[in-house]
């Protein structure tokens, strides 16, 4: 990714930051600069007709910015005296701040937020105008080579801006007032009024399904700057979503929902990203704060810091003396890593309960009545749609329900209650591939819900999830098939009765072998909530799974790799399972030392260990007579030993013992009596999305 690509790091809104010019600056470079500053605040993004709400004002700030513009152009050229730098760089900072103002009422996404904002936006404005007063009312206009016209309107400006008498406009408040009549109707569970609705989104332009998108996306980001802090401003924020999913389930038609043949390229990229790549070299944790030092190694910066401060001023990964101990955030990984969280639907990196960048699907309750009424009319619309509309409005009701039950867990248990669930799995024998697609990834949704999960198992749903996973229309729609089946499988019930349907373990095989990197990693994981009932242990050895597992030893992704052996260990625990293994390949063993001597994955390597063991504890003399010839595995376990934690050490000890005990005696037995692996071993591997 070049630096061309990335953009720049997003700015909150209405927040106005400015850069001073430098002390130094000569006039006329300054003057340069304001032109251009002035002629980019008067831009076409920042007129009235861009503006929905508060134009009056945008069109007096910009005839403000249009008179600056014109008495720049007519000092330009002419010879300024150093007394002038003061008030020109004062209108420089103004005019930065006014353009990111200018900018935040015209930007698309936020503007309902900016409508109940309207106290707090004309306030910014006044505020800005009568800067630009103070500067010129600083300037030495008598010194200056001004033409009489030009000198009088800009003595007018400044006494205008000192008066500059800003209202909303009446249309915005009538807006507003619909806004408040609209969320008193929810909190009192009574529909709003729908003429009233279709005003305001015309009065904020909000035109279609992805404008409503954009607006709500706006708030639900917003929500996680102020879900620990202003409380009064998270209601406001969880009110305007509310009042938007109820207008863009109601109103609007999804945006080219059957169209949608296949994952966005930008989903399709960032979901393919290997999040080993996002670890810190020193910590072997995804990184919370990139920073990238002299050397161009990137590492957290906790981490990078605790390291320089012992005293180590070598670069942790190449050994290179560091020129300087001084580093710079590295955005654009940062950008990424916070990307790959949200598309995998997990807390972003260094995230805690009580952080700004805490997970929205965490969210268990509503932030009010009212975004709790509004919710509630949205499903119960949308559950309607799925009963009784078109395959169209369907396909569409699913795509929805797709949405909305992603972002909250309160709305996965408004649907679960509903009775959404059963529609849902009708939908899954649909022809149609996308319809198929949407009714699955809901479906996904909402079985992360204990209620949800309670509800596809009850209805008899399980069957047709399975038939999804083998006969899928679409590989998205078969992986995360497979991954409903991991959150089944989370319930000691659903597990032992999906293990007994005769195609599921075969399906969960078939798509490990030929899916791609999410229905591989899907599959894996769903295969080894499976394993956890020990009924399943000889179907997925009958199914071959052991083969497809250590065939994926080999591939190129490290966390795929991690999960494999986390499911071989598993496996390895019965003799049946240990004999699959070896079986699978002549140099299973060869294979699994190399992932112990190269992973970066402290579990990873705990699960080699594990696997390894079992397979000595099962077969013997066999299995520990080429482990002991592999030169590279005892310096790959004294490593583990030595800095692992307990469980891996503990396990590595035995494996020595093992390999020692063959090595001194002749008679080793084929047995030896070693305690299984630890409870750790059956920690999850990894969470399906």
């Amino acid at each position: 990714m070049t630096s061309q690509s990335i953009p720049p790091p997003p700015r909150r809104i209405l927040s106005l930051p400015a850069i001073p010019p430098c002390e130094s600056v000569s006039p006329s470079a300054l003057l340069s600069s304001l032109l251009s500053l002035a002629a980019d605040v008067s831009s076409s993004d920042s007129t009235p007709a861009r503006c929905p709400t508060h134009r009056r004002a945008v069109r007096e700030a910009l005839r403000h910015v249009a008179i600056l513009s014109t008495f720049f152009a007519d000092i330009a050229g002419s010879d300024l005296p150093a007394s002038a730098v003061l008030g020109l760089s004062e209108l420089h900072v103004t005019l930065q701040r006014l353009g990111h103002l200018l900018r935040d009422c015209s930007r698309r996404g936020a503007r309902l937020w900016i409508l109940m904002n309207s106290g707090r936006v004309l306030s910014e404005l006044r505020v800005l105008l009568r800067s630009v007063a103070v500067a010129l009312d600083v300037l030495p206009l008598d010194s200056l080579a001004l033409s009489s016209d030009v000198r009088d309107t800009v003595s007018l400006l400044s006494r205008q801006a000192w008066k500059a008498d800003l209202r909303p406009d009446p249309a915005d408040e009538r807006a507003a007032e619909a806004v408040r009549s609209a969320l008193a109707a929810f909190a009192g569970a009574v529909p709003p009024d729908g003429v009233e609705l279709k005003a305001l989104l015309r009065r904020l332009q909000v035109r279609s399904w992805s404008d409503c998108g954009d607006e709500i996306a706006f708030l639900e980001e917003q929500l996680l700057d102020y879900s620990t802090g202003d409380d009064g401003e998270a209601v406001l924020l969880g009110n305007l979503t509310g009042l938007l999913v109820y207008c863009r389930a109601t109103m609007f038609k999804a945006d080219g929902v059957e169209a949608r043949k296949e994952p966005r390229l930008e989903e399709q990229r960032i979901g393919g990203l290997n999040p080993e790549a996002f670890r810190c070299p020193i910590s072997l944790d995804i990184m919370a704060e990139p920073v990238t030092i002299s050397t161009g190694q990137t590492y957290d910066r906790a981490s990078i810091v605790r390291w320089l401060e012992s005293g180590c001023l070598t670069c942790p990964v190449t050994g290179e003396k560091l020129r300087s101990a001084e580093f710079v955030p590295n955005s654009a990984v940062q950008r990424i890593i916070n990307q790959y969280c949200h598309y995998n639907n997990i807390a972003a990196a260094g995230s805690n309960s009580g952080s700004r960048k805490r997970d929205l699907a965490k969210t268990s309750s509503p932030q009010s009545p009212a975004a709790a009424g509004a919710t509630r009319m949205a499903v119960a619309f949308l559950v309607g749609r799925l009963h009784a509309g078109s395959d169209g409005e369907k396909n569409r009701a699913a795509h929805e329900i797709r949405l909305l039950s992603k972002s909250s867990i309160f709305n996965r248990a408004c649907f679960v209650e509903a009775d959404c669930v059963p529609w849902l799995l009708h939908l899954l024998s649909t022809p149609d591939p996308s319809t198929q697609d949407n009714a699955v990834a809901a479906l996904l949704n909402l079985s992360k819900h204990p209620s949800g999960r309670a509800a596809i198992f009850e209805v008899g749903g399980t069957g047709l999830v399975i038939d999804a996973v083998s006969e899928g229309l679409k590989a998205e729609a078969k992986q995360n098939a497979a991954a409903i089946l991991f959150y089944l499988s989370s319930v000691e019930e659903y597990r032992k009765e999906i293990g007994e349907i005769p195609g599921a373990i075969p399906a969960l095989v078939h798509l490990l072998r030929r899916g791609g990197y999410r229905g591989k990693k899907n599959a894996i994981v769903a295969l080894f909530g499976l394993l956890l009932s020990p009924g399943n242990q000889l179907r997925a050895v009958a199914a071959g799974a052991a083969r497809a597992l250590v065939d994926l030893l080999g591939d190129e992704r490290e966390d795929l790799i991690n999960d494999c052996v986390g499911v071989l260990a598993k496996m390895a625990e019965r003799q049946e399972g240990a004999d699959a293994i070896l079986a699978a390949s002549p140099d299973v063993l060869q294979s699994l030392v190399g992932v112990l001597q190269s992973s970066a994955s402290r579990s990873g390597r705990e699960y080699c260990v594990s696997v390894m063991l079992s397979l000595c504890d099962s077969c013997g003399a066999k299995v520990v007579g080429l482990l002991e010839k592999m030169p590279l595995l005892m310096p790959a376990l004294y490593s583990v030993v030595a800095g692992g934690p307990p469980h891996a050490s503990k396990k590595a000890r035995s494996l020595v013992n093992y390999i020692h005990r063959f090595h001194d005696q002749e008679d080793f037995p084929s047995a030896a009596a070693l305690p299984p692996p630890p409870p750790a071993a059956q920690d999850r591997v990894v969470h399906a999305r």
